[in-house]
């Protein structure tokens, strides 16, 4: 029988390649400060990590933290918006700077538009006759001296011109081709180019309203308003009510104060002085509260203010302002529709 012989060597590197088998790995590493990680354990999607591991999809941020892309935050303010000087003007912003302002104290009146008496004229014949010819009806527009009809005079069979001894409206016509003028009026022309609020005034009141108060006239349906002055106080009150009435003239060359509509008005018996104030449509209510949007190096930015008093035209601001911020007041309701569209893009 034959028998093979092995080195020596041989038999011992075989020797150390068995006592190697069936031995598990070394479970972890350490690192450069000495600690263990597990390497099968990574992060799993709702644990927190460090920032300076990077960031993997689903990797959660710390609440009160701002992604990069999502804006700033600013002491508590929210997101600035940023619109081109062409967009500012769509929305119709107007812009100025919150400062000292003064409140007017208001009472409340209601009543009627009429036309001013002083302004009417009644339009006769200058001799009895027959009326041959009408050229107008109620409610043209006429012109100082435009002929509104002509009549045959009974004496001298000679036919004149009747025309408007002012510009106006035709309030009233009384008159057809045929028949007789004998001095009754024909027409009625109003001038509406100024126009008389009548307002209700009752006795407990009469001494708080004088002539030349400020008054703020609106239409009841919370139309036009108009800015006018007290011109006069009835001393004399209504038998059926026992109102008083205070009349305000106002300015209606545009023809929007129509004679009948029915009127609120606020009528100014006192004043006080704030240090700081905005126009009332400033305000808007955000998530943070009340707020107004202010035009920074940042952009549009809301701010949350603590309100005072208000006369329904400005608000006395307490905190949340400084003077001389500029102050975002009529087209802010743009500003925080586009806020709210932005935000609920964002969620999405």
């Amino acid at each position: 029988m034959t028998t093979k012989t092995f080195p020596a060597a041989l038999l011992f590197t075989f020797a150390l390649a068995l006592s190697a088998c069936g031995k598990p790995e070394t479970p972890a590493h350490t690192d450069e400060k000495g600690h263990a990680h597990d390497d099968a354990k990574g992060h799993t999607e709702a644990e927190p990590h460090d920032e300076k591991e990077g960031h993997r999809e689903g990797d959660r941020h710390e609440p009160g933290k701002t992604a990069e892309a999502g804006g700033h935050e600013k002491g508590g303010h929210g997101e600035a918006l940023t619109l081109t000087p062409e967009a500012r003007k769509a929305a119709g912003l107007v812009i100025a700077p919150a400062g000292p302002a003064t409140l007017v104290e208001t009472l409340p009146l209601y009543g009627v538009v009429k036309p001013n008496a002083e302004r009417v004229r009644s339009v006769t014949a200058r001799f009895p006759g027959v009326v041959r010819s009408v050229s107008v009806k109620i409610g043209d527009s006429v012109k100082q001296g435009q002929p509104l009809a002509t009549v045959e005079s009974n004496e001298s069979l000679q036919v004149y011109i009747v025309s408007s001894p002012q510009a106006g409206v035709i309030t009233e016509r009384f008159t057809n081709p045929g028949e007789q003028a004998e001095g009754q009026p024909l027409f009625t022309v109003a001038d509406l180019s100024t126009v008389w609020v009548e307002l209700a005034l009752f006795p407990r009141d009469r001494g708080r309203v004088q002539t030349g108060q400020s008054v703020r006239v609106q239409t009841a349906d919370g139309g036009p308003v108009g800015e006018g002055r007290i011109v006069f106080v009835s001393p004399l009150s209504s038998g059926a009510t026992q109102s008083l009435t205070a009349r305000v003239q106002l300015a209606n060359d545009d023809g929007r104060w129509s004679p009948g509509l029915y009127v609120q008005a606020q009528v100014g018996i006192g004043e006080s002085s704030v240090a700081l104030a905005v126009p009332a449509a400033a305000l808007q209510e955000l998530e943070g509260g009340t707020s107004v949007f202010v035009d920074d190096a940042d952009g549009l930015e809301p701010r949350v203010v603590k309100t005072g008093r208000s006369d329904g035209r400005v608000v006395e601001i307490l905190e949340g302002l400084q003077a001389g911020d500029a102050v975002v007041g009529e087209g802010s309701f743009v500003l925080k529709a586009e806020l709210g569209k932005g935000e609920a893009e964002h969620e999405h």
